[in-house]
């Protein structure tokens, strides 16, 4: 799918209603939220308000005390209820929420207000398990990664717009207040209404009887995620985002006024940035991804949360403020300034690379029939990540951190984290490693991926061109391979930690380890019947010509053990590079290719096991090279 392909999901069905209730959610709670805040800020006097600065500290621990009381209960109604009309309940939820609002709007009640702020706070807990459930029920897999980054950008663009407009009105005179009330009713209305072209998408488990305790229904939740490593993990690489958002954010208003010496414009100025940064690279990860779920990408947004977190430190220290309070523009003139507005936006596109992948991943790896269940226990794990990261703000401040010093210590306090995470799950950072090599020294083109079987057991066959051979492949597939390579190899000292790692299966010939053979057969017996892809490279070794050598017999007795089909694929255009056996003088055969040499992985239709011979397998990993070694 094509980046313009991204776009046209805005123009389907299947798509575009949910996009657009998702949108007007996350617009008209900022508008709202942020109205009351500057109702406390600027104008507390005239509501009477005694103490502003503890309601305004309230507000946000009461919209996500919901999150953490009945994100468990939210996650079984999705899996319990059709989708769409689960969407329009949460939409009436919301107009009766608004209509409470509007009242305390026009009688300047602040209980009502606060009430109403709970309201929302259930209203985003209800939807959160429906929004990531119901993407993988109507796109295909390759649109997963696609789709997840139009709905958060499309969420981060809401809630900008949002804070803009309830900014804005609020401050009109006369009649601010009742405009706040009327739109956001108005908007309520519009969401309900835009929710009824939501499609028809069958609950998963229609039969399934709720829990109504909510805390029983949260450890059993988090328990049954914590039985899949990877999107347990994934769960808390997710939550670890918010805490590291929240951090951040929740220092700019401070860091707009005391250090930057702004106005609330500048506040808004850096949210703004902020906003379109994530937005751009959750749009991105759709391209970088090659249109499939690409957790190489996460490492690589954790890479640059932490460098551009440390920069906005030193970026801080050099900024050249005068002792007057300035507006944006004022903000533009003075030194430094475009340096901070960069390290903001970069942190934004980073963190959209961060955490698109893992929203796929959590989607692609769960089990359908639990997924908004895990979604609504990732809520409950957020809520308490961000608390956290309010109770860690406050005690930077009581050691008398400055909010630049606060910057610096969370990105610093993110690359342990990474670090930690990424040795838990290996995975990520082999996929890291296969995507810098097909995005930095090559550019690859894969054809007929599709090909590969989206689940289910199959061995891969290919010719084998070069020492990268296998992490052009890995690389290339949606999902993880399991590759069996020369014993010695994969006892490397330095590399064997990374095959290790990646899971491949060591052999040897017969007649010098027959014990360890038989094992590597075994094994990949043993990888087939757990659904796993297995692939080999029936060369047996590298081709020291750029012509393909006889494939051997040991496909026959993969097969003769289990009958899956077979998948002949082709490496086009290693030939000559740095890591092959070309005989021919290396620097110049380097420089002949010149940096990003193009190369391609074709995928040849699946061959079932009674007609995968050695010979024909040959001819079919032949026809799809070609004449391009």
């Amino acid at each position: 799918m094509s980046q313009s392909g991204q776009f046209s999901l805005l123009t389907q069905r299947r798509f575009a209603p949910f996009f657009w209730t998702q949108f007007l959610g996350a617009f008209n709670d900022n508008v709202f939220k942020t109205a009351f805040l500057v109702v406390l800020t600027f104008d507390a006097a005239n509501w009477g308000i005694a103490d502003p600065a503890m309601l305004a500290t309230l507000i946000p621990g009461l919209f996500i005390l919901p999150y953490v009381v009945f994100s468990a209960t939210a996650g079984q109604i999705a899996e319990k209820m059709e989708k769409g009309r689960l969407a329009r309940y949460v939409k009436v939820i919301e107009i009766v929420i608004m209509l409470v609002a509007g009242l305390g709007w026009m009688t300047k009640s602040v209980p009502l207000l606060l009430a109403a702020v709970i309201g929302m706070g259930v209203h985003s807990t209800l939807f959160g398990p429906v929004k990531y459930a119901y993407l993988p029920q109507q796109l295909k897999a390759e649109e997963l990664v696609g789709g997840n980054g139009l709905i958060e950008m499309g969420t981060f663009v809401g809630i900008l717009l949002g804070q803009v407009i309830g900014t804005a009105l609020v401050q009109y005179k006369p009649g601010g207040i009742g405009m706040v009330a009327g739109a956001t009713l108005f908007f309520a209305v519009l969401g309900l209404l835009v929710s009824t072209r939501i499609p028809l998408s069958p609950a998963p488990e229609p039969e399934l009887k709720i829990n109504p305790n909510p805390f029983s229904e949260t450890i059993r939740n988090l328990a049954f995620s914590r039985k899949n490593r990877t999107v347990f993990l994934s769960m808390l690489g997710n939550s670890w985002f918010w805490f590291y958002g929240a951090m951040i954010l929740s220092q700019f208003p401070l860091y707009a006024k005391d250090y930057l010496h702004g106005d609330p414009s500048v506040f808004v100025g850096l949210l703004t940035v902020f906003s379109i940064g994530v937005g751009v690279g959750s749009l991105l990860c759709e391209k970088l991804s090659g249109h499939k779920v690409e957790i190489g990408l996460v490492p690589f947004g954790s890479i640059g949360l932490s460098l551009f977190g440390i920069e906005l430190y030193f970026a801080s220290v050099a900024y050249g403020a005068g002792p007057q309070l300035v507006t944006m523009a004022g903000f533009f003139s003075n030194h430094g300034s475009l340096r901070i507005l960069i390290d903001v936006a970069m942190i934004g596109v980073f963190g959209g690379l961060f955490i698109v992948p893992l929203f796929a991943l959590i989607q692609t790896r769960c089990d359908p029939k639990h997924l908004s269940r895990t979604i609504g226990g990732m809520n409950i794990l957020n809520a308490l990540f961000m608390i956290a990261a309010a109770g860690a703000a406050i005690v930077m401040h009581q050691f008398g951190l400055s909010i630049p010093q606060m910057f610096l210590a969370t990105a610093v306090l993110n690359a342990i984290v990474a670090v930690y995470i990424f040795s838990l799950v290996p995975e990520f950072l082999i996929r890291f490693m296969a995507w810098m090599l097909i995005h930095t020294i090559h550019r690859v083109e894969v054809v007929d991926v599709e090909r590969i079987p989206a689940e289910g057991a199959a061995v891969l066959v290919c010719n084998h061109v070069s020492f990268v051979d296998a992490l052009v492949i890995g690389a290339a597939s949606p999902r993880p391979i399991r590759f069996v390579m020369d014993h010695r190899i994969f006892k490397t000292p330095f590399m064997g930690w990374f095959f290790r790692t990646a899971r491949a299966i060591p052999i040897a010939p017969a007649k010098e380890d027959p014990w360890l053979m038989e094992k590597a057969y075994i094994d990949i017996a043993q990888a087939l019947a757990e659904g796993d892809l297995v692939c080999i490279f029936p060369e047996g070794k590298l081709t020291s010509t750029g012509e393909m050598n006889e494939f051997r017999g040991g496909i026959v007795k993969i097969l003769e053990r289990s009958q899956v089909p077979v998948i002949p694929m082709a490496l086009r255009g290693l030939w000559g590079s740095l890591l092959t056996r070309d005989p021919t003088n290396l620097f110049g055969r380097s420089f002949a290719r010149g940096p990003r040499s193009q190369l391609a992985l074709a995928v040849g239709a699946p061959v079932q096991p009674a007609q995968a011979t050695p010979e024909y397998l040959h001819q079919q990993v032949k026809n799809l090279r070609g004449d391009w070694k």
